[in-house]
């Protein structure tokens, strides 16, 4: 959430309309005061701060909310990238003498804005693999993650990644290939899907940036997908199928 006002619109529609159980917020990202509003009136959905230094879109940008020297390009917004792109040469962190220190800084300062306003954050995540830039920002991170209480890493608890078996450009690509990949999950499991809503809007339309030019349909999708009623029906009958094993076992 945050990084536009179709996006906002879209988690939302997906939670409640349809099977996504938590959301993240981009505290930097412009629409995020609209995030905290949203998240206020959806209380039952679970949130996490999406730690970002980068500022990917051509034509929508955010800067730190620090005094980050390092982090910042020579109109001071984040860097579009994380890694070098041949795209965008010479505009990304790793290409850019960044400080620790200064990623210290700014984690701190979105992690604070974010309790502030959203309490109930339960966890952390890395907008674009941001803090696998280098082991001591991964060290880092997690040390941020465990001070203010918000330590909660899948890997503990043996989470599974979970994506899309097939093609998924289109919406009925992704609804089918989301499907399959529903059919292939094993009980017992606790599986981990990420993707980002959105809507295909005049706004969505025009956030872009250079090898990502579809996002507005790409993010159309997902929305399709996640509250299509096929999806939710296989969802409610594993459940349920789980549910009857687990009952067996007892």
């Amino acid at each position: 959430m945050g990084y536009a006002h179709a996006g906002n619109q879209a988690i939302v529609k997906s939670y409640k309309d349809g099977i996504e159980s938590s959301v993240e917020v981009i505290v930097a990202s412009p629409w995020f005061p609209e995030a905290v509003k949203l998240l206020q009136e959806n209380p039952g959905v679970d949130v996490g701060i999406h730690l970002a230094i980068t500022s990917e879109w051509d034509n929508e940008k955010w800067r730190p909310l620090s005094d980050c020297t390092s982090l910042k390009d020579a109109d001071g917004y984040f860097y579009p990238m994380v890694w070098p792109n041949k795209n965008y040469p010479g505009r990304s962190i790793k290409e850019n003498k960044w400080s620790l220190a200064d990623i210290e800084k700014e984690f701190r300062a979105q992690i604070e804005m974010g309790l502030k306003k959203i309490p109930r954050i339960s966890h952390i995540s890395s907008h674009m693999g941001c803090t696998d830039l280098s082991d001591s920002v991964k060290q880092m991170t997690r040390r941020l993650a465990r001070e203010y209480h918000i330590d909660i890493e899948p890997a503990d608890y043996a989470v599974k990644n979970a994506g899309y078996d097939g093609p998924h450009g289109s919406s009925t690509e992704k609804i089918e290939s989301f499907i399959n990949m529903l059919n292939k999950l094993e009980p017992g499991n606790t599986y981990l899907f990420v993707d980002h809503p959105g809507l295909q809007s005049p706004e969505l339309e025009a956030i872009h940036h250079i090898g990502y030019e579809n996002v507005a349909l790409d993010r159309q999708g997902v929305t399709d997908t996640w509250t299509n009623d096929r999806v939710k029906a296989i969802i409610k009958n594993k459940k349920n199928t789980t549910n009857r094993i687990q009952g067996l076992k007892n």
